[in-house]
């Protein structure tokens, strides 16, 4: 599911239908323009590049873009603010906790101001303190900077923090 709204995989049948785009129907050059346009990835495993700063992890979808490096910048700073992290924006992944990863992997989502944010067992990596720390967040960037959240979790608590709540058993939604 996260797949087919986030425009990675094309449905076997029928068809994806977002915002009124049928995004299943468009070819590879305008479905990545419209990924990078409107949808940010959270990932479990946070996905982060060892070898970047924590900067320079959030900027990654923004050199894909035509901004300039001070432009980038602002927005980097910007997301690093959001999720807290505006003091490590040169520390290395190692260098961080695991909920200080998530945010981080959190920022580079949000960096492009993507509409909506698919967030694969987000909390899934995480202690409970550091995962009650990542939901808070993730209402924020709902309620405050109004993006659509589709989150796929097992954690009964978790699920409980959603507006709307869907199962999906063996590929059909419940």
């Amino acid at each position: 599911l996260l797949n087919l709204i986030g425009g990675i995989d094309k449905p076997s049948k029928g068809s994806v239908v977002i915002a009124g785009k049928e995004i299943s129907s468009f070819g590879e050059s305008a479905l990545a323009k419209w990924r990078s346009d409107n949808v940010g990835f959270i990932f479990q495993f946070y996905n982060l590049i060892p070898v970047l700063t924590a900067f320079e992890n959030v900027e990654l979808p923004l050199l894909l873009t035509n901004l300039n490096k001070a432009d980038r910048k602002k927005k980097v700073e910007f997301a690093l603010g959001i999720v807290g992290l505006g003091d490590r924006i040169h520390h290395y992944p190692k260098q961080l906790s695991g909920g200080q990863e998530q945010r981080v992997a959190i920022a580079r989502a949000i960096v492009t101001d993507p509409k909506i944010i698919v967030a694969d067992e987000p909390t899934g990596d995480l202690d409970r303190t550091s995962a009650e720390e990542i939901l808070t967040l993730v209402e924020r960037l709902n309620k405050e900077f109004k993006k659509t959240i589709l989150m796929v979790t097992h954690d009964p608590h978790a699920a409980e923090r959603a507006h709307i709540i869907r199962h999906l058993e063996k590929g059909d939604l419940v």
